[in-house]
This record gives structure tokens, C-alpha cells and sequence, in this order.
């Protein structure tokens, strides 16, 4: 009856505006994951950031990333759209530099420890994912998953080859392949003593949003070692993307095995959308040109 009674209470659930969460700690003394949430980016209801974090080695680098990522990447984005180049590649180098930032101070504060990210991007109709490590993003479109991150993990033979070149040692053991003997990662906040191999050089991926764009789920690793992308979306869809679903998918994963902290986050993409502009109105003479 107590390990129920624990069970229940080590549940955290977030329903919040176009978002949801459940998180629970795993078989650790300390819960390792976790979250923000950054809405209303320069006042505009379509413009926010989601990220999920997983710490490694203490909390410490996930309470940072928390707490200054989302600030770092809102500070890094007032310059778009101002100056030369293409707004998309403003953004993707707002991100770029948010994840560096952010990095950088940590490390700077001489703490241990490290942590992996998935963090999410809308604006102006768009989905930018961007991850180190192996937190994952998954895009349901008309109910099929579409993942739109590939973890960094040493099982990446470019990841390896990266590592290797730049003078890492990476060894496979019991089937898991680690970098100097430790971490399994190839991409993190954090880890000063391997720093010059675990890069916070974030994959970047843009998707635009169409009207077959349902939801996104970011979750930790947590939750992908035991569930599939397409399990997952299914989950979501059978539940009309409400909070049941988080509530599932963790239940899903414990009831697998998985020890791990989970945290997973569903994002409704309805208010994200621009699609209302183009469809209302068809010109007579509607030429399309590419």
C-alpha cells in the first residue's frame, strides 16, 4: 500500500496553455529530469519555447538549462528579422547561440554534472526542434510519427568518427558503446572533464505546420527505451491529445521495466498554425508559382 501511496505522489502533471506534462522520478535518490516552458515570446501567443531536460551526475546542469535556456534563446531571437540573411537562418543561429550561452555560463560555474535536451521552437508558423543528447521530439502528422530529432548517442557511428578525430577515446562495452569509459552520450550542457568531445552543438530541424500537424511529443529517454514513436502518437490520439495520455505513456514505460526518470510533454499545435491565411480567400486567377 505505501509503495503505491509512493507511487502516485512521485507523479507531477502540468496541463497548461497548448500543453501538457507528467513526470515521474525514477528508482534514483534524485529526479534528474527537468522542464520549461516559455510562452508569449515577444508578446505573441504563437511564439513560445518547450524544452525537457535529462540530467546525468546531479541536477545541478538540468536546473540550469531550466532556468536559462529559454531566456538565453527569447534574448538571441530579438534580432531576427532585422539585418541580412533569411529569418530562418537567423533563427536556427538564435538557437545555435542560445545552446552555446547557456553551455558556456554553466561551465563557467565549475559544477559537475551534465545534461541532455530536447527544446522546440514555434514561431511564425514553424516547428524548429532542437536537441543534444538523447531527449527526442516527435511530430504526429494525420496520427503518424514522424521523429524530428536522431539522438546523440555513441551508437552514431558520425558521432564516433566526431569524437575519435578530435583525440576521444570511444570504447564498446556490453553492447553500449561510451566516450573515455564514462558517458554513452555524445552531446550535453555540461561535462567539463570531457567537454572538448561532449559538444552543446544542438541538430536542428524545421518542419512548417500544416493543417495535418497535430502535436508534438518531447520526452526524455525515459520514456523512448520503452516506447515506440508510433506507440506514443497512438497513445496521444486515442486520448484527443488531453493529459490522460502523459498520464499513460509514463505508465506505459514503468510497467516495462523502464527505472529511468520519465518526463513527457505533449504540445498541441492547433494555436500554432497560420494557416488561416492562405486558404479563405482564393484568388480567381490563383497562380501557383514555386
Amino acid at each position: 500500500m505505501d509503495h503505491m501511496m509512493n507511487m502516485m505522489k512521485e507523479l507531477e502533471i502540468i496541463q497548461g496553455r497548448d500543453f501538457f506534462l507528467a513526470s515521474k522520478k525514477g528508482r534514483r535518490e534524485v529526479m534528474e529530469d527537468r522542464h520549461a516552458v516559455v510562452l508569449d515570446i515577444s508578446g505573441d501567443p504563437k511564439q513560445a519555447f518547450f524544452i525537457v531536460i535529462d540530467g546525468h551526475g546531479g541536477h545541478e546542469a538540468a536546473d540550469y538549462v531550466a532556468k536559462n535556456l529559454g531566456k538565453n534563446i527569447v534574448n538571441e531571437l530579438q534580432g531576427v528579422g532585422m539585418g541580412v540573411g533569411k529569418a530562418g537562418n537567423q533563427i536556427e543561429a538564435a538557437l545555435r547561440g542560445g545552446y552555446s550561452a547557456t553551455d558556456k555560463e554553466f561551465l563557467a560555474q565549475d559544477v559537475h554534472g551534465g545534461a541532455c535536451a530536447a527544446g522546440v521552437l514555434l514561431k511564425d508558423g514553424e516547428v524548429h526542434a532542437a536537441h543534444v543528447g538523447d531527449c527526442k521530439v516527435v511530430l504526429s502528422r494525420k496520427g503518424k510519427a514522424i521523429p524530428l530529432t536522431n539522438e546523440h548517442r555513441l551508437s552514431r557511428e558520425d558521432e564516433r568518427d566526431r569524437i575519435e578525430n578530435s583525440g576521444g577515446f570511444v570504447h564498446c562495452h556490453n553492447g553500449v558503446w561510451r566516450v573515455n569509459g564514462s558517458l554513452a552520450i555524445s552531446r550535453a550542457f555540461g561535462d567539463v572533464h570531457l567537454k572538448d568531445w561532449i559538444i552543446c552543438e544542438p541538430e536542428i530541424v524545421k518542419v512548417g505546420l500544416t493543417s495535418e500537424c497535430e502535436f508534438l511529443i518531447v520526452a526524455s529517454d525515459g520514456l523512448w527505451d520503452r516506447v515506440s514513436d508510433q506507440e506514443a502518437v497512438d497513445v496521444v490520439v486515442s486520448r484527443n491529445v488531453r493529459i490522460e495520455s502523459c498520464r499513460k505513456l509514463v505508465e506505459i514505460s514503468s510497467s516495462r521495466g523502464n527505472r529511468d526518470d520519465i518526463t513527457v510533454m505533449v504540445i498541441n499545435l492547433d494555436n500554432f498554425k497560420m494557416i488561416h491565411h492562405h486558404h479563405h480567400h482564393p484568388h480567381p486567377y490563383n497562380i501557383v508559382t514555386s
